[in-house]
């Protein structure tokens, strides 16, 4: 039983069919964006380059003198250990372990880059760690690692994990990142989380709960494609036959072509990557065979988290699907298909996983609020319910602000909605029996809604102080949303 909002159960206000708004030209379009995404890219380094890092650790406590020492440190700090020792659930109560996570990677798989190494993974690791905090209220510290095989991650993992209140796997190569999740979960009290499968997924889950409620389908007939057998998707297969898709209606394609229990690398498959397998079982091509031009034609939905290259998703395939087909392009840094050649192509609600695009579906929409809601209900860990819930909270908070082509999903700027996903998911850690701390949705959105506040509290007092140094004023050139 899925525990939370249903689609059922949440009030939703009649939307209609939207009409692809105009496009202009393509090669006017194509440009743009890449001339966009190049100035992006070219601020962001110099940015890194001024502020030498995006986080820093700053004293929570008072420290009128040089005596206070004697308190936050020795001898009044033996009394602490002595209470952990005695009672090591204390930890929770006398430290900052209640609130703070690892960010923990190898950098095998980093946004599109790919196997780029940790070191070169630090700068998104800290990224992140900033949005835990920013839109979370989330102590996180990155930590990536230099190992080579998931059992030193798993080890490393199992190490470390006294120090922290939950771990955030982070940009681990698949299928590696399963096999580490599935262990830690097993292994570990504290909740374990691969962001780039589970935050994923329930993003796109949101996105796609609304998508279907504004072209009027049902999930339950509704023939999606999935481009990109990655950590992802592989888990958004799993979550969404949970919700109710037909695997039958399901077609997952790889680099390869359609899965499919009849594939001439099953086999192998079955070696390598179990997980991966097992779709290519349930799934069976939803009857299809052959590549994604094949698999897309008639389809209601494809979901694309595959290659960073835009044309991987051509506009005649998009033309092949059925009348006001939904578009969700999700690759990092770069989409699978421009928004605007989707749209132009007859797509009736298109998604990206950038900012800079109408409806970004990203896990930043996510992860924020899933870790403070099992942090503050101390969960013990995070099965696929916790994951729905939050997909289905959030689905429900952007129906109820209304739902359009270009606002299928909260920004990230609509930060009222963070505590109420927060609420949603501690609610269900109570509800499954897994919170170590009880207390009513009511109370656990108070919290969150307290705790989620502070952060930009305290950055803007950084800033007005001067501690903060303001940004060099290096304009990206504007343009409007297509």
């Amino acid at each position: 039983m899925v525990l939370g909002f249903t689609m059922v159960e949440a009030a939703r206000p009649r939307t209609r069919r939207p009409a692809p708004p105009p496009t202009p030209a393509k090669e006017e379009t194509a440009e743009a964006e890449v001339s966009q995404t190049q100035a992006l890219s070219e601020r962001a380094v110099r940015l890194a380059e001024f502020y030498r890092g995006k986080i820093e650790t700053v004293p929570k406590v008072p420290v009128r003198s040089l005596r206070d020492f004697s308190l936050w440190y020795t001898p009044g700090i033996a009394a602490v250990s002595r209470e952990i020792e005695h009672n090591p659930a204390r930890a929770f109560d006398l430290t900052g372990r209640w609130n703070t996570i690892a960010i923990l990677t190898d950098g095998s798989r980093v946004l599109g880059l790919g196997n780029i190494g940790p070191q070169a993974a630090l700068p998104v690791m800290e990224g992140k760690a900033l949005l835990f905090k920013y839109l979370g209220g989330v102590d996180a510290v990155p930590l990536p690692v230099d190992v080579s095989t998931p059992e030193a991650l798993i080890e490393t993992a199992l190490r470390i994990a006294p120090a922290f209140g939950g771990i955030n796997l982070e940009d681990i190569a698949s299928p590696k990142c399963f096999q580490v999740l599935e262990e830690l979960q097993r292994r570990l009290p504290i909740p374990v989380w691969h962001d780039d499968q589970l935050g994923t997924a329930a993003a796109t889950l949101a996105g796609l709960i609304n998508a279907l409620e504004l072209t009027g389908r049902k999930l339950s007939t509704t023939r999606t494609v999935m481009l990109g057998a990655g950590a992802a998707n592989l888990s958004t297969v799993r979550l969404l036959i949970r919700m109710g898709q037909d695997p039958h209606q399901l077609t997952v394609v790889d680099h390869h072509g359609v899965l499919h229990a009849d594939r001439e690398d099953l086999d192998e498959m079955q070696l390598r990557n179990r997980w991966k397998y097992r779709v290519a079982l349930e799934t069976n091509g939803g009857g299809r065979r052959g590549t994604l031009a094949e698999a897309m034609a008639g389809a209601d939905v494809v979901l694309a988290a595959s290659t960073p290259v835009p044309g991987t998703i051509r506009p005649e395939w998009v033309r092949s699907m059925a009348p006001h087909p939904i578009v969700f392009a999700l690759a990092n840094p770069l989409p699978e298909i421009w928004p605007a050649d989707a749209r132009a192509a007859g797509a009736a609600v298109v998604a990206t996983g950038r900012s800079d695009f109408p409806n970004q579906v990203n896990n930043s929409l996510i992860f924020p609020c899933v870790f403070r809601g099992v942090l503050d209900a101390r969960a013990q860990s995070i099965p696929d319910d916790i994951v729905i819930a939050a997909a289905q909270e959030l689905a429900r908070y952007a129906s109820m602000q209304g739902l359009s082509d270009h606002h299928l999903l909260p920004t990230m700027d609509e930060r009222e909605v963070f505590p109420h996903v927060a609420a949603a998911v501690a609610d269900c850690t109570v509800r499954l029996g897994i919170a170590r701390v009880r207390a009513s949705r009511e109370e656990f959105y108070e919290r969150a809604r307290r705790l989620m506040a502070r952060p930009a509290a305290l950055t803007e007092a950084l800033q007005n102080s001067g501690l903060v140094d303001p940004m060099p004023d290096e304009p990206i050139p504007s343009r409007k949303h297509r």
